[in-house]
């Protein structure tokens, strides 16, 4: 079965850091551009941030770019993201998506998602 796998969400106070991976079952990772999508309660889902299959470029949508960093190691098959400053408004559910072809910010060109983690920014 190809899927892919979130880790790392969990409950941090305003201010914190967290660091999600996202790994893949059923194919390999290293060939696939992978983007990280949230979604907050009652809102729609937003990109955040793409790194590319082939030389690793990184590409950072509005609400990604600056506390967020997304980063790859193909020899682990891993996609990660460090996120750093949160603010309650980061609250949301984190999902990873792969496509084949290089980063796009459509949410639909997107083959393989994972489930989804729970960041919970909270004092």
């Amino acid at each position: 079965q190809l899927q892919l796998v979130e880790s790392g969400g969990g409950l941090v106070q305003p201010g914190g850091s967290l660091k999600l991976s996202c790994t893949a079952s059923g194919f390999t990772l290293a060939s696939y551009a992978v983007s990280w999508f949230r979604q907050a309660p009652g809102k729609e889902r937003e990109g955040i941030s793409c790194i590319s299959n082939s030389d690793g470029t990184t590409d950072y949508s509005h609400s990604g770019r600056g506390l967020f960093t997304i980063s790859r190691d193909n020899s682990e098959g891993t996609v990660y993201l460090q996120m750093s400053s949160l603010t309650p408004e980061d609250t949301a559910v984190y999902y990873c998506a792969a496509r084949l072809k290089n980063c796009s910010r459509r949410i639909g060109s997107y083959s393989y998602w994972g489930q989804g983690t729970q960041v919970t920014v909270s004092s």
